[in-house]
């Protein structure tokens, strides 16, 4: 394919130098080697028929253009991010698998050791303090309403409501066994007894629960009828167990 292409090379060139030149033989005449080595350098000092060529293109002088086109770092930063979690989106999604399974099997070994506990575990654990208040059984007086009524007519109100929410606590603990913590709260407890409880003592604990948060905290002075009804009620509705009454127990 090169050879027939120089020798079509070839025939051009000397074509062309017997038009320019008027070095060629006459028709029928061969051509001599001198004639033929000329032609050939002619040929192959002809830019236009090398195998190589060079292109000159324009460019942008200095790196200032350059330096324009690149992106931001932060884009850059951002790209490796959104790299780095999609290849560690398995992994992330393994541990996070992982730890549902931890929390699901501590709350299972938590409900497993409340059911081997029994339904008279909280009258061991029952607190011996509810806040600051003592609600020990053996620090409170037998009859708690006639002692309040007693203090209270003494002109000695805050003793006397705080005796009674005392009483009050005490009796939800270990008469009813209500799940009351030491961190409880009036309103905790108040719910508890609505609806572990229900009936008188709920009504009467919340009776109670509010006119002690308006004295202590509201700073409001009750009505002596309130307290007084208070006292004679105490035993009443906190006496005794409900009829079918279980140990109560949290959901």
């Amino acid at each position: 394919m090169r050879l027939r292409r120089n020798l079509l090379s070839l025939s051009l060139m000397l074509l062309w130098a017997a038009s320019v030149h008027s070095t060629v033989p006459a028709s029928g005449e061969t051509p001599s080697s001198a004639q033929v080595t000329a032609a050939v350098s002619a040929l192959n000092a002809d830019p236009s028929l090398a195998e190589e060529q060079k292109l000159k293109t324009l460019r942008w002088a200095g790196h200032s253009h350059r330096a324009a086109l690149r992106p931001p770092g932060w884009l850059d930063w951002i790209g490796q991010l959104f790299m780095w979690i999609a290849e560690s989106a398995r992994a992330l999604l393994w541990v996070a698998g992982l730890l549902l399974v931890a929390f699901l099997v501590l709350y299972l070994l938590r409900r497993i050791r409340e059911a081997r506990l029994g339904p008279d575990a909280g009258a061991t654990q029952a607190p011996s303090h509810v806040r600051d208040l003592d609600i020990r059984p053996e620090s409170l007086p037998d009859d708690i309403g006639a002692e309040a009524l007693t203090r209270w007519e003494a002109g000695e109100h805050r003793a006397a409501l705080s005796l009674l929410y005392r009483g009050l606590l005490s009796r939800l603990v270990h008469a009813f066994s209500l799940p009351i913590r030491q961190s409880s709260t009036e309103g905790e407890c108040v719910q508890l007894t609505e609806r572990l409880l229900g009936g008188p003592p709920a009504i009467y604990a919340a009776r109670l629960v509010r006119i002690w948060q308006r004295s202590v905290y509201g700073g409001l002075e009750p009505d002596s009828r309130d307290v007084r009804t208070l006292c004679e009620q105490f035993q009443p509705s906190l006496a005794a167990r409900p009829a079918g009454h279980a140990a109560a127990q949290p959901a």
